[in-house]
């Protein structure tokens, strides 16, 4: 064994070993929508004295772990966004009324003297003058008021609450403070002034306040001395509480005061059935479309084709054992983000395959012996490297994008898509090429060059050989082919509009399952009479319903559910998301950013990689591309949201990539003979790709069709998505860009060139040839 392949076999042997090791020592981490759970997504706002910023919203993170750890949630996990957002994933949680409360509450607690009885509040309607001082509800009295003063200790004073059963007085559930130890100085201050004060009278009372309503105004007891006040640093706060609520009540207080106000912008919950089905569907749909791939390669490509599917399940290996290297969340579209990557490892064995096949095929005169295998598939393994890296740095830039643009789950398509692409390089061009060398180099195989798939021309291949298609010569009648589709997309957008989803509009989308299944006639008239005749009722999944409203309060949630109880039994939440309007605003406008900038950095790396008139045509059948998707989707009625996006970038990934390849091949031909015909050499160029471009799209569509079919309604809008840009992209780089290419070219054409010593086509020195295969771009 040659120096060369020896260090690719320690390599690949390295990160296979690697990989194992990650992989059965430790456990991928799970979003909530696979595992199940609820996610609450909170913003902070300004306050008259605090300002909403990166330090003010750690400090009310640290509040709120405090909350949710008194929750008693098992692995909850809150984290800091950017410098106002705050993520609080609650595992197992399936009605947030109760999180949401605890979590969103102020909890400003603040005790205060009583300086007598009112009849009304005053003209601030309750609200706090800058001391403090206010008039409330007295909870004992109703109708009543009392005029408070100004605070005198705050909850920050406060060392310890717990919730206390009172046995000797049998008083029911309190909550028992202990003060830290100027706070309690402070509490028997003012309880010292109180007793001062008549025994009936109201001033003889303390108001103890919480988020601006009293909870207890009790009276200080007559043995309480004048000036003295109550001294050992602790009370109790009485109010007729249940269990529960005590509980509540001194979780809040121990947990603090949030120095800031926080808003609910995001909720989301999904049911454990959804989860667990979510990952099962994936898993099956992973398999059978990885199965249904290797089939297909290894009829095409035989003894390469069978090394290529083993070099994919260790693809599949590597890649998860990145993904819980790096402590990656798995989410519901990362799983089809990893599914997908595998298109991309199949594209770039393909390629490569291609390349020795073209490469052997040329070296075998007619009638002769067998030529050698190792040359011809070095020189694929050489020649198909460009492409290899020009279009995986395309799809990586649209998977960058997701990663910075998106939010919630789909971050995670971002991530394991970008993880998938990096690793189906080293798939194909380490493990793969490891396998094949090793295999060639047996006399079994070198006896019998058949058995390796490159010795035969392929079915493509041949009739393409054989009839030898004009497709460039056409290409006016191709351009005006692709505007009409253009028009008729537009025509859609234009008529039947586009149905945004919760995160572009705002708003809340839950989805229900029932016990006995419910005609969507009767829901919607359940769900109307409840209150909400405004509210979209449809049909979701198996039996499912779905209803989608505006503004919608997690009790307002609660009346519909029970009011779909009433028609079909029990009722489970399986899908509930909650888009404030200012983050479906922030969503949309991210959206069309990640559009934007996704088309001009591929314009740009394009540019550099070739001229600007194949970048130009390379975007423009990009932008082609995402609207005829996007016109589907209108006609079709299908919702454009979040997940949909994430489609979108890959489809702008998967285009690049197919014209890349063809563009690699016109340049390469146009360094071997710059003064060719370009449209001659276009079309050949389409035609030596053509294969390529058919065995990629069906190692691709497998995969998609198994994720449509298996993968259930949570992926099946994503898998229609991108199996339309699948078959358009690949329609597209042959009839759309390579014409706008030779256009542009004919009008706009390239400088001459100085011919290099030694002549051009195929004669010069070695090193020169070698330059004209591997050299700058055009």
């Amino acid at each position: 064994m040659s120096r060369a392949p020896l260090w690719r076999a320690i390599i690949a042997l390295g990160v296979i070993a690697a990989s194992l090791f990650f992989a059965l020592t430790q456990s991928a981490r799970l979003g909530l929508d696979l595992r199940g759970g609820t996610q609450i997504v909170l913003e902070t706002k300004n306050s008259p004295v605090v300002e909403a910023n990166a330090e003010s919203t750690q400090r009310a993170l640290e509040v709120l772990r405090q909350r949710v750890d008194a929750l008693g949630v098992s692995e909850p996990s809150l984290y800091r966004s950017g410098e106002r957002r705050i993520f609080v994933e609650l595992p197992g949680v399936q009605d947030p009324r109760e999180a949401a409360e605890v979590i969103g509450r102020t909890a400003q607690l603040t005790v205060h003297p009583v300086l007598g009885a009112a009849d009304k509040p005053d003209e601030r309607k309750g609200e706090p003058a800058k001391d403090g001082s206010r008039t409330l509800a007295d909870p004992g009295r109703p109708g009543a008021f009392l005029e408070l003063g100004p605070t005198a200790l705050t909850g920050e004073g406060v060392r310890d609450a717990d919730a206390v059963l009172d046995q000797q007085t049998m008083s029911g559930w309190t909550v028992g403070l202990a003060f830290r130890e100027q706070a309690g100085k402070d509490w028997a201050r003012v309880t010292g002034a109180a007793a001062c004060a008549p025994q009936d009278a109201p001033e003889r009372r303390v108001a103890i306040v919480l988020d601006g309503k009293i909870l207890s105004a009790p009276g200080v007891t007559a043995d309480v001395a004048c000036e003295v006040g109550i001294i050992g640093g602790s009370t109790q706060i009485t109010g007729g509480f249940s269990r529960a609520e005590a509980h509540e009540l001194a979780a809040l207080v121990k947990g603090g005061a949030l120095p800031v106000p926080i808003e609910v912008v995001e909720q989301r919950t999904v049911g454990p059935t959804l989860g667990a089905d979510a990952v099962a569907a994936s898993t099956q749909a992973a398999v059978i479309g990885l199965a249904l791939t290797g089939l297909f390669i290894v009829v095409v490509y035989r003894l390469l084709g069978a090394l290529a599917t083993l070099a994919l399940a260790l693809y599949g290996l590597i890649s998860y054992a990145a993904l819980v290297a790096l402590g990656a969340t798995l989410t519901l579209p990362g799983l089809a983000g990893f599914v997908l990557a595998i298109g991309m490892a199949v594209d770039a064995n393909v390629l490569v395959f291609e390349r020795a096949r073209e490469e052997y095929l040329g070296a075998r005169a007619p009638k002769s012996s067998p030529a050698p295998l190792d040359k011809p598939l070095s020189t694929g393994f050489r020649k198909a490297w460009s492409a290899v890296v020009d279009s995986n740095v395309t799809t990586l830039l649209a998977a960058g994008l997701l990663f910075f643009f998106a939010t919630g789950p789909v971050k995670g398509f971002g991530v394991t898509l970008s993880i998938g692409v990096l690793v189906s390089m080293v798939s194909a061009l380490v493990i793969t090429r490891t396998l094949a060398d090793f295999a060639i180099r047996r006399r079994f195989v070198r006896d019998r060059p058949g058995l390796t798939g490159i010795t035969s021309r392929g079915r493509v291949r041949s009739w393409l050989a054989h009839r030898r298609p004009r497709l460039v010569h056409h290409r006016r009648r191709w351009l005006g082919v692709s505007a009409l589709l253009i028009v008729a997309a537009v025509a859609g957008i234009g008529l039947r509009g586009l149905e945004f989803g919760v995160e572009f509009t705002g708003g809340r989308l839950v989805e229900y399952s029932t016990s006995t299944p419910v005609d969507v006639d009767a829901a919607r008239t359940a769900v109307t009479d409840a209150g909400f005749p405004r509210a979209v009722v449809q049909e979701s999944g198996a039996g499912g319903i779905s209803v989608r409203t505006g503004e919608l309060s997690n009790d307002e949630q609660h009346t519909i559910r029970t009011a779909l109880a009433a028609e079909g039994g029990e009722v489970t939440v399986e899908r509930d998301e909650l888009i404030g309007p200012s983050l479906g605003d922030e969503l949309r406008r991210y959206a069309l950013i990640a559009l934007g900038i996704a088309v001009a950095t591929q314009m740009v790396y394009l540019s550099v990689r070739f001229r600007w008139t194949f970048a130009a045509a390379a975007v423009s059948a990009m932008v082609h591309d995402i609207v005829l998707v996007v016109g589907l989707f209108a006609w079709l009625g299908r919702p454009v949201d979040s997940v949909f996006l994430a489609a979108l970038l890959t489809v702008v990934g998967y285009s690049v990539n197919d014209t890349v390849v063809v563009f690699d091949r016109v340049r390469e031909a146009r360094r071997r003979d710059p003064a060719a015909d370009l449209e001659t050499t276009a079309n050949q160029a389409v035609i030596q790709t053509l294969p390529r471009t058919v065995n990629t799209g069906m190692g691709a569509l497998f995969i998609l069709a198994a994720l449509a079919v298996l993968g259930g309604d949570s992926l099946a809008d994503f898998s229609v998505a991108l199996i339309a840009g699948v078959l358009i992209g690949m329609a597209s780089t042959v009839f759309t860009a390579v014409p706008i290419a030779v256009q542009l070219e004919g009008s706009r054409p390239a400088p001459p060139t100085r011919p290099r010593r030694g002549g051009t086509g195929g004669t010069g020195s070695p090193l020169q040839r070698r330059e004209r295969d591997t050299g700058a771009v055009v």
